[in-house]
């Protein structure tokens, strides 16, 4: 199993630590690359910014000035300034250089969760408590307008990438869209269990993704208003994520102390990712997509190499060209849980089950998911996120490379798709059986909760009667 599996990650790498840093005293609540590719800049709940030099043995800034937590930051697309949102109720913009000036905006009544650029750099999109979002000028250093229909706190606010449309969510459990010509919300999306903790548009403006305490990534295409993916890979709530440049992944942090790593094209986990202690709070890819980086409750910001997008499906496709049947079953590149691979010289634990593949990456764990997401569109919704729609499916079902086994290739290739069937019905199986498990530990849960309260009920009336007592007679009783 693994020498044939291992065959399918002639296209992928396992993503591996770079750096981590340390210099934030709190929580890292945020976190964002410079487009120059020679900074990182990170805002944590000790009230400081931290500007990260790439550059080796490069001294990092720290910048003071908010008066409370700095729950957002985010380059210009120039990479020349950084904004910064805080619960002070301001927003600060920053020159990321020695000298570290700013200017503030102040135009909230309440705690800012997020700050974001337009892509042209010319305006600011905030978030926050006092339930409105707000577009503020760079230029002319004001404010702009606000857009009131939020009816809770509003945790995120992100420009399109042509600038024409905002995308906000949070406490009200919806999703809205706005109109930045008309002022106006053209559409809203209001099925979250819970919080809608943060959204963003994929780089094509095509698709909006948004995040739930309820733990869930929904993924919506706005060109037909309609949900085309749907994952429920973690076990806490999301805290941030963000798509790769291609709009082939997406990356997510989570309370439950895990990076998730999700190919969109494919509508599965393919990798969770174990560095932080605690609540991963902030996920961000760097504009090339070669890296990416995460901070956590921790006090971290760890820096990784993404690896796993080196080599594109095209590639492979121009290697390997086979197609039997208009809609053939699963070949290897559909093998659910995928296998480990050697991609470097030196041995590494590897351990392969039923469910998952895990392997010691640097120190840290990354375990190669089995799970597949629920996809709402079937086979066809990689169209709407990463625009390869059915030519993807049947590139899925050309990457089988013949080439690398010998003997008779027709008896070969039918004991190859007897594998895999079998190996889709385990991971069926597997799949039900943890949804199961998910219920049933959720009952215990309700169980011990319960009980546990039951029991204070018990305790506080028994204190109850024994004051009682005491009032009445002057003696304590004592009960048994």
């Amino acid at each position: 199993l693994c020498n044939l599996t291992g065959c399918e990650h002639i296209l992928q790498e396992d993503p591996s630590l770079e750096r981590h840093f340390k210099g934030h005293k709190d929580a890292v609540t945020c976190a964002d690359f410079n487009p120059n590719r020679k900074q990182l800049a990170s805002g944590s709940v000790d009230k400081s910014l931290m500007i990260w030099n790439l550059a080796p043995k490069a001294r990092a800034f720290r910048f003071v000035g908010h008066q409370d937590v700095i729950t957002g930051v985010q380059f210009s697309p120039f990479g020349n300034l950084v904004a910064t949102s805080s619960k002070d109720r301001t927003v600060r913009l920053w020159t990321p250089s020695m000298k570290g000036e700013s200017t503030v905006f102040k135009a909230h009544t309440a705690a800012v969760r997020s700050v974001a650029f337009s892509n042209d750099g010319q305006r600011l999109v905030t978030a926050s408590d006092d339930k409105s979002v707000k577009v503020w000028s760079v230029h002319r250093q004001c404010f702009v307008y606000s857009l009131n229909q939020h009816t809770n706190w509003v945790r995120c606010a992100r420009f399109s990438p042509d600038g024409r449309l905002i995308a906000s969510c949070g406490d009200d459990r919806s999703v809205r869209l706005w109109d930045t010509s008309t002022k106006h919300c053209i559409n809203c999306f209001s099925d979250y269990g819970g919080s809608a903790t943060f959204v963003d548009f994929n780089s094509s403006g095509t698709c909006i993704a948004s995040s739930g305490a309820d733990s869930t990534l929904k993924i919506w295409d706005l060109r037909t208003n309609k949900l085309i993916q749907h994952y429920q890979v973690h076990s806490a709530g999301i805290n941030s994520f963000s798509f790769h440049p291609s709009n082939n992944y997406v990356i997510s942090g989570s309370s439950d102390g895990t990076i998730k790593i999700l190919d969109l094209l494919e509508g599965r986990l393919i990798y969770t990712l174990h560095g932080h202690k605690g609540a991963v709070m902030t996920v961000a890819f760097s504009r090339a997509g070669d890296l990416f980086a995460s901070g956590g409750a921790d006090g971290q910001v760890l820096m990784w190499r993404t690896n796993f997008d080196t080599k594109s499906y095209q590639d492979v496709l121009q290697q390997h060209s086979r197609r039997s049947t208009p809609d053939p079953p699963p070949h290897l590149s559909d093998v659910h849980p995928r296998g480990p691979h050697v991609h470097h010289p030196q041995s590494t634990a590897i351990q392969v089950t039923r469910d998952a593949a895990t392997s010691s990456v640097d120190g840290w764990t990354v375990d190669h998911s089995a799970g597949r997401a629920g996809l709402t569109a079937g086979r066809q919704t990689g169209a709407g996120v990463g625009g390869r729609g059915r030519t993807e499916d049947e590139a899925r079902g050309q990457t089988h490379p013949l080439e690398v086994f010998s003997g008779h290739p027709s008896s070969l290739d039918s004991i190859l798709r007897h594998i895999v069937q079998q190996l889709d019905i385990l991971t069926q199986t597997v799949s039900v059986l943890e949804e199961r498990l998910t219920l049933t530990e959720d009952k215990l849960k309700e169980c011990l909760l319960h009980q546990s309260q039951i029991l204070k009920d018990v305790r506080a009336s028994r204190e109850r009667r024994r004051t009682e007592s005491e009032e009445t007679d002057g003696s304590p009783v004592h009960f048994t």
